[in-house]
């Protein structure tokens, strides 16, 4: 019976990621007939912008539609691997997540919905996971304020502080064929491990349920970018990341939220620094630029290694290069999960390594290449 559990617990993934891909599948197709898949305005020329043509940007659709599916296979999943039917709370946590993702896509489909309100409805969206859930983050792991956490006009701005920002960091690195999809599938595995290990097994189905569907999105937006995973997409991943996170704290009080920040570290460390950048810009945190990590290095290869005229190469070659620095820091998240020291020195270590990476990498690669060039010139 056990083993009947399992497998039927993996044919669910299989359906999902055959689901994912389908609708994905469907809507390329469509894209042509239906510029409104595209957004109104020609995207390419955005300031953002990191891709050659238009497309489809509605991938967040594909996602949604199967998260939603997923409920109804959370009730068997769960049962048969944890012996708790989670199939309520999970449908509670999509239904609250519904508000951020009809923001995103009426963006996506080039409705104009303004930064401002998508953090409007980020933040009554994780109001709603606290009514619903009568909880918040009730640890951050950082002296004195773990102390008064507990308290609702400290733990319900925090948390929205906290939510608001991962739904909104997992868009910001949404700017390279893959690159936020598999910053989300290595979040949603490590936290998977991390519920197994720490006795919170409830979480393991929810997170690779949600790892398969991302999965197949992943395979049409991988290397070739077929389709984009857009608002509707990013901020609906991140955004329901964050609240697995915060169950996972909740209900396992052994586990260290900087662990948890490991996860998802990459796509938390560009917020940081976007936000840092702009600030001293004195430009407004929410204006797009073309400053970005992935931007950084995606240029870099254009101009140093293959030319300006191989986007389409260089496009799906950034991600290659940068997905050990998004896994790297998440399987420390899973060595660390319960020491809250070593996990925090390990966020330290990756910030310094992050910030450093950015700062000097372009200027070293530049002078590299120059001394390449004098060697050649005179051998």
């Amino acid at each position: 019976m056990e083993h009947l559990g399992i497998n039927m617990f993996f044919w669910h993934n299989y359906v999902l990621i055959f689901l994912s891909f389908f609708i994905c599948t469907i809507l390329i197709a469509l894209a042509p007939r239906a510029p409104r898949l595209a957004g109104q305005d020609d995207h390419t020329c955005a300031v953002q912008s990191m891709h050659v043509r238009r497309t489809a940007r509605v991938g967040g659709l594909a996602i949604f539609l199967s998260i939603v599916v997923s409920i109804f296979f959370a009730t068997c999943a769960s049962h048969r691997c944890t012996g708790n039917t989670i199939a309520g709370p999970y449908a509670h946590l999509i239904l609250a997540s519904l508000i951020l993702f009809l923001a995103g896509i009426f963006e996506d489909l080039g409705f104009g919905v303004s930064p401002r309100d998508r953090l409007i409805a980020t933040a009554a969206a994780s109001l709603a996971v606290m009514f619903f859930f009568k909880l918040w983050l009730p640890r951050v792991e950082i002296p004195g304020l773990d102390m008064v956490m507990w308290h609702w006009a400290v733990g319900i701005p925090v948390t929205l502080l906290i939510t608001a920002g991962v739904a909104n960091a997992f868009n910001m690195i949404d700017g390279v064929n893959g690159l936020s999809s598999l910053a989300a599938m290595t979040a949603a595995l490590t936290l998977a491990y991390i519920g197994q290990k720490s006795g919170y097994a409830d979480i393991v189905p929810l997170t690779i349920m949600l790892a398969s569907i991302v999965l197949g999105f992943f395979l049409l937006n991988y290397p070739f970018g077929l389709i984009f995973l857009g608002d509707g997409g990013a901020y609906v991943l991140g955004f329901i990341l964050s609240w697995l996170g915060i169950f996972i704290i909740s209900n396992a009080p052994e586990v260290s939220p900087w662990a948890i920040v490991l996860t998802m570290f990459w796509p938390i460390a560009d917020m940081v620094l976007s936000i840092y950048r702009r600030s001293r810009r004195k430009k407004a945190t929410t204006a797009p630029d073309r400053l970005h990590a992935h931007q950084m290095v995606m240029r870099t290869l254009e101009i140093h290694f293959l030319g300006r005229g191989r986007r389409g190469l260089a496009n799906p070659l950034t991600t290659l290069i940068l997905a050990p620095f998004v896994i790297t820091p998440a399987l420390t998240g899973l060595m660390f999960w319960d020491q809250p020291r070593a996990a925090f020195l390990a966020v330290v270590f990756f910030s310094v390594v992050f910030f450093a990476s950015y700062t000097y990498a372009r200027p070293i690669v530049r002078k590299l290449k120059r001394r390449v060039q004098w060697v050649m010139a005179h051998s």
